[in-house]
């Protein structure tokens, strides 16, 4: 099995796992009022849900799938000749580079995991004399040795834009808003679609306090993410601080909050510290790991304000107006400084 080196702290509660099942289903063919109550109920106590009826295509979900599977299995060389380059947003990011607990300040090892990832494949007019959202909008790589990857991934990102689109819509009926309040905000999205690697970790070294994801909230309006069932998977964490598991269900997706509808919505909906956990050291199997996730963003010029029927006197606005793109950058960027 993998090695570990030796930590003798002791967990605090904060760092025990419950098994009971946290993360509610959310069935997105219910009627409208009892969809969107279920979603306001889901991201006030716990930021995070799965939902099915969903209605994206299985055959989409799985090319993408597929290729981004046969991605990871090539040569490295392959891969690091669509690395991300310094300044830009989107291609490979090798093992052990990114720190996502950095983007809460945290001093932690290296992630255990490799990943690909692709943004708009659109710029509009109002980003084009922006030379600060060149990052957002930079070139996507593609493998030379995958060339039906541009075409499953594009289907892929604009079948999660739709979805992702609907549950907004949903979420503005959650929260007493016009059914399209969102759309001015999300017409130009600065979506990322990032497929993600854990390896099997049998016979690495781990670091201590090193996971597969170190614990972090996600930094725009929703994350919709495919997950598979091995060991070594997504966990949250509750208010006491206690983690939960997110079993995988056939068919779902886990949507959580970010940290911008968190601002939004003036906290009354969570974006909540999740990671990814090593597999046991006993697992007793291969506990390679694959995941596909679509971090939601706002148009890049959309402001983050406290939306109506958010604030009162009891519970004013928290947080002064930034635009959705600064708001991303400065998250990003305190990541991904071994890129550059």
């Amino acid at each position: 099995m993998y090695i570990q080196r030796p930590n003798t702290n002791t967990p605090t509660v904060s760092e025990r796992t419950s098994s009971t099942p946290y993360v509610p289903v959310v069935d997105l063919a219910l009627p409208r009022l009892e969809a969107a109550r279920q979603i306001d109920e889901a991201c006030g106590n716990v930021g995070f849900f799965q939902i099915v009826g969903h209605r994206v295509d299985p055959a989409i979900d799985r090319r993408a799938w597929d290729l981004a599977r046969q991605f990871f299995a090539l040569p490295l060389d392959a891969k690091l000749a669509v690395a991300i380059p310094p300044g830009a947003a989107y291609g490979y990011g090798r093992f052990e580079v990114e720190r996502l607990a950095a983007s809460l300040g945290h001093d932690t090892p290296p992630d255990l995991k490799e990943t690909f990832s692709i943004g708009p494949f659109e710029i509009p007019d109002s980003a084009i004399d922006d030379p600060t959202a060149t990052f957002v909008y930079s070139t996507n790589p593609w493998p030379a040795a995958l060339p039906e990857m541009e075409r499953a991934f594009g289907e892929h990102y604009r079948a999660l834009a739709e979805l992702a689109a609907r549950v907004m819509s949903l979420m503005a009926t959650a929260l007493a808003l016009p059914d399209d309040y969102f759309e001015p905000a999300i017409d130009h999205h600065t979506s990322a679609l990032r497929a993600l690697h854990y390896p099997d970790l049998t016979n690495h070294e781990l670091q201590p306090g090193q996971l597969r994801a170190g614990a972090h909230t996600d930094y725009g309006t929703l994350t919709l993410l495919r997950q598979d069932d091995a060991l070594g998977g997504l966990e949250v964490r509750d208010r006491d601080g206690v983690w939960h598991a997110v079993e995988p269900l056939t068919g779902a997706y886990v949507v959580n909050v970010g940290d911008a509808l968190e601002r939004w919505t003036n906290d009354r909906w969570r974006s909540t510290l999740h990671r990814v956990v090593v597999p046991p050291t006993d697992a007793g199997r291969d506990c390679e790991r694959f995941s596909v996730a679509f971090f939601h963003n706002a148009n890049w010029d959309a402001v983050i304000e406290c939306l109506p029927g958010c604030a009162d006197e009891q519970h004013p606005a928290r947080y002064v107006p930034v635009s959705a793109g600064k708001h991303l950058m400065d998250k990003f960027r305190s990541t991904q400084s071994s890129y550059g």
